[in-house]
């Protein structure tokens, strides 16, 4: 008994450590860094990358169309709704990004720090995004999905080792006589 006690207060007093130890931040990828510090980017960087970032963007675009098309080729349903969804979420990306890269030329012309800040971080932030989705409709066109192929066969050997043949077609009894149902139905 006393050292069920024991062994209480020692797990206690480990849980109370552990509970009470601080955890440290986590790692920030050099991509977030950048969208989160856009006061510290120029207004022309601001402009030159985001133009650049667009153009990035239109080549995932064009990089999904032609893995939808693939999808359509091989008439894969499975893949060909997984790169549709990414593909229509990078359209709508895309969308937003070219709307905020339009705001962000007129921050930028108004000299509007605020506002050229916001519509930057948008743009990079809509970029990480549609370079997730890149990788994932990579993965739609990789990934193992039901298929029919016209030209599969199948060739099955029967063991001729085997009890009593098919056990999906049994044969009849041989014992049994059959008669034939009454004519009428007095006997």
């Amino acid at each position: 008994m006393r050292y069920i006690g024991m062994l209480a207060v020692v797990l206690a007093s480990g849980l109370a450590l552990a509970q009470s130890a601080p955890r440290p931040p986590p790692a920030a990828s050099p991509s977030l860094l950048q969208a989160e510090k856009a006061s510290a980017v120029p207004d022309a960087m601001k402009l030159e990358r985001s133009t650049k970032a667009l153009g990035t963007m239109r080549e995932v675009l064009r990089d999904v169309l032609s893995k939808l098309e693939e999808a359509r080729r091989a008439k894969d349903v499975v893949k060909l709704n997984c790169v549709n969804e990414k593909l229509t979420q990078v359209k709508g990306l895309l969308r937003i990004s070219e709307q905020a890269d339009v705001a962000l030329q007129e921050a930028v012309a108004k000299r509007e720090t605020t506002s050229s800040e916001h519509e930057y971080t948008k743009v990079m932030i809509a970029q990480q995004k549609v370079s997730q989705l890149s990788t994932e409709a990579e993965k739609c066109i990789g990934q193992l999905a039901f298929r029919t192929d016209e030209n599969l066969s199948v060739e099955v050997e029967e063991p001729k080792d085997l009890p009593g043949g098919d056990p999906t077609r049994p044969r009849p009894p041989e014992d049994v006589t059959i008669r034939p149902p009454p004519a009428s139905a007095v006997q």
